[in-house]
């Protein structure tokens, strides 16, 4: 149980991260190139902005799953559910208006 909730705290912590470096640092590099080589440069920061954003998201999903794990074993999944349904969304929703397509093409 504790194993499992620290695992989960560093994976989450993880996504926080590469959130914040997206969004704030506008470190489009740690996405692979073709999620971001059809956006326009000036569309760039609120693509990164997005994208951060839906990483943050679903980062902290993961990391209150890790919480949940400790005190409602039966509940476990609703945090990591929301925080991902939530966040690709947001993901989507970016790579689409700003990329064209999900994949880019």
């Amino acid at each position: 149980m504790i194993v499992g909730f620290v695992i989960e705290l560093a994976v989450g912590a993880l996504c926080i991260v590469m959130g914040l470096l997206v969004w704030v640092k506008r470190k489009l590099s740690l996405l692979h190139s073709y999620h971001y080589k059809n956006v326009k440069e000036q569309n760039v920061p609120s693509y990164a902005r997005m994208m951060g954003v839906g990483l943050i998201v679903i980062g902290v999903g993961i990391a209150v799953t890790g919480f949940f794990n400790l005190f409602y074993l039966r509940l476990w999944w609703v945090p990591i559910l929301v925080g991902f349904v939530v966040g690709l969304t947001v993901i989507v929703i970016a790579q689409k208006k700003y990329n064209g397509s999900i994949f880019g093409s």
